[in-house]
């Protein structure tokens, strides 16, 4: 652990159920933050519905690891349903840009695949289509990868972009010509 993670703890997952409802995430960020919890990221996505017709929303925190048992015991007592708890797996972050028609090959899809690659989790998404949804537009992508796997989430990004005709925009990483 760096410095840096050291001053702000370990870092999180949450994985929430919330009902489509007014003040639904704010009563979920609430507990997080009365415990001790300091908010890295949040990933929702009201278009999804998980079977039980919730909407699926994942929750990055860091906070002392003596805390964080309590995090999720209040999020619970606050009748947040908690799907799952547990420590951040992921080492490293690295950004990504796409470029070309996002919005007409289906955005929510190609986050969704993202999301279903086993080294990678997308953690914060920027659109910009200053044209409109017709014309061309970019992303940037934040992806959240084990350290010894950030080639393997590049190449799932390259794949999905490839199939969707799709430019990427991706660093460099060690190593690399």
């Amino acid at each position: 652990m760096s410095d840096a993670d050291a001053g702000r703890g370990r870092a999180y997952t949450i994985r929430l159920e919330l009902a489509d409802e007014p003040g639904e995430l704010l009563n979920a960020l609430r507990p997080i933050a009365e415990n001790g919890g300091n908010l890295l990221s949040i990933y929702h996505e009201r278009g999804n519905l998980t079977p039980r017709g919730r909407i699926p929303v994942e929750v990055d925190v860091a906070c002392a690891p003596g805390r964080f048992d309590g995090v999720v015991e209040a999020l619970r007592e606050a009748g947040v349903n908690v799907v799952q708890a547990g420590e951040e797996r992921y080492g490293e972050e690295v950004a990504v840009v796409l470029v070309g028609h996002l919005i007409d090959t289906d955005l929510s899809d190609t986050l969704k695949r993202f999301e279903e690659c086993a080294s990678a989790s997308v953690v914060d998404v920027s659109l910009s289509a200053p044209q409109g949804t017709d014309d061309v537009s970019s992303a940037r992508l934040r992806l959240a990868a084990e350290t010894e796997r950030v080639a393997d989430a590049l190449a799932t990004v390259r794949e999905i972009a490839s199939e969707k005709d799709l430019l990427v925009i991706e660093p460099q990483l060690d190593g690399g010509a």
